[in-house]
Order: C-alpha cells, then structure tokens, then sequence
C-alpha cells in the first residue's frame, strides 16, 4: 500500500464537498485545483485538520437548486490531499488523489461556508485496492479513437509519453481530462468497473471525433 493511502478505517464519516461542473476525481488519479473562493479555501482549511480529505462531486443541472445551492450527482470521488502550496495572493494550490467513490447519504445542515455530506462508500470497496492494475483490451483502438478526438478539437498531444502510460493511468487520466460535458463525465464516474469504463471512453472518444462533431475547440485546448 502507497504511504498515506487511507484503508477501509480511515474513511471519514462526514465530509465537506467542492461542487465543481466538469471536474472528475476518479480513484487513484490526480485532480490539480486552484482554490480562491473564501468558502473553498475554509474547506482546504478544515480538510487539512480532519484527514486531509474531502468529495468532489459534479451539480446537476436536471435537479432543482436547494436552499444549500445547486442540486448535485448523488455520486462523487473522496480524495486526499497530496501536495499543497500557498500563494502570496492567498490561494491554495493543491492536488487531490482520489481514493474511493462515494454516494451522497444525506446532506447535512450548512453550518460551515462549504457543503458537508455523510457519504456512503458501499459498493466501492474495490477502490481502494491500488494493487488492482486494470488492462485495457483494445489499447490501440483507444488510441486510435483519441487520435481523431484530439484532431477535431485541435488538441495537441504528448504521444510519445501517452505511449508510454500504463493502461491503468491511461484510463484514469484520459477520462479526467478529455472535454466531456458534465454528464458524460458522470456516466465515467459511475460506471461498475475498469473494463466498462474503458468502452464508455471509447464510445465517447469516437463519438466526439467524427466530423463536424465539434466546430469550435474549447476554450484552452490550444497551446498558448
């Protein structure tokens, strides 16, 4: 077991949660955030006194807002905080490693700035085995597909060192960061296991690099 990584025991009762549309934390992977917002930055505070962990989890725009704000995914990734710096200006910046998916079990009354929530980690034991090194089945299909999504969104790619990722970190890292919408991201969240994974992300990849299927690139998908 990786130093630090939490086991079964140390996962925490009550969490606070960073709502952020279009973030994906998925187990074992590395999510770089830049906290700025008063009530994000007291929810760094409190994580680094409490386990140094908390959720993310995606709004969702289908749901009505609450009094607490925005409705959310009823599934998210808990993760740690691995690096953490302080700018002059104030901000945190800071990498969270995911550690194991959760369900929302109910969201406390806001007593903090940020929102908290008891989350239930049933069902996703298999999360925290770092030993588990999925492979992927059709690796240069994959490959492939991302070739012709990076192309229709003039992506530039790193190939030599995509070539050289394991499967597993392959797979982790292409679904947090390829430009999927919000929900789509979601779906890669949620789904069972490794394997279904990686055919949703080929079925994402292939859908979004057929022609015309995406006119403009996103902001900041070109190098500056």
């Amino acid at each position: 077991m990786a130093a630090f990584h939490p086991g079964p025991r140390d996962l925490p009762a009550e969490i606070g949660v960073f709502p952020l549309p279009g973030a994906l934390l998925l187990p074992q992977g590395r999510l770089p955030l830049n906290i700025f917002e008063r009530r994000y930055l007291n929810l760094v505070e409190d994580a680094l006194g409490q386990g140094r962990m908390f959720g993310m989890l995606q709004p969702d725009p289908a749901q009505p807002a609450g009094e607490a704000g925005p409705a959310l995914f009823k599934v998210g990734c808990l993760g740690r905080l691995s690096s953490f710096s302080e700018t002059e200006d104030g901000r945190y910046l800071i990498t969270l490693t995911g550690v194991i998916r959760f369900r929302v079990a109910v969201e406390l009354p806001q007593a903090r700035l940020h929102r908290v929530v008891h989350p239930d980690y049933s069902g996703f034991e298999a999360d925290l085995d770092l030993a588990a090194r999925p492979q992927l089945a059709d690796r240069a299909g994959l490959l492939a597909a991302l070739r012709a999504f990076f192309r229709a969104r003039s992506i530039e790619a790193n190939w030599a060192s995509i070539d050289q990722t394991p499967d597993d970190a392959l797979l982790t890292t292409l679904c947090m960061v390829c430009p999927f919408e919000p929900r789509e991201k979601q779906a890669l969240l949620e789904v069972a296991t490794p394997d279904q994974r990686a055919r949703l992300l080929l079925g994402l990849l292939l859908m979004g690099g057929q022609p015309g299927a995406h006119n403009e690139p996103p902001p900041g998908s070109k190098p500056s």
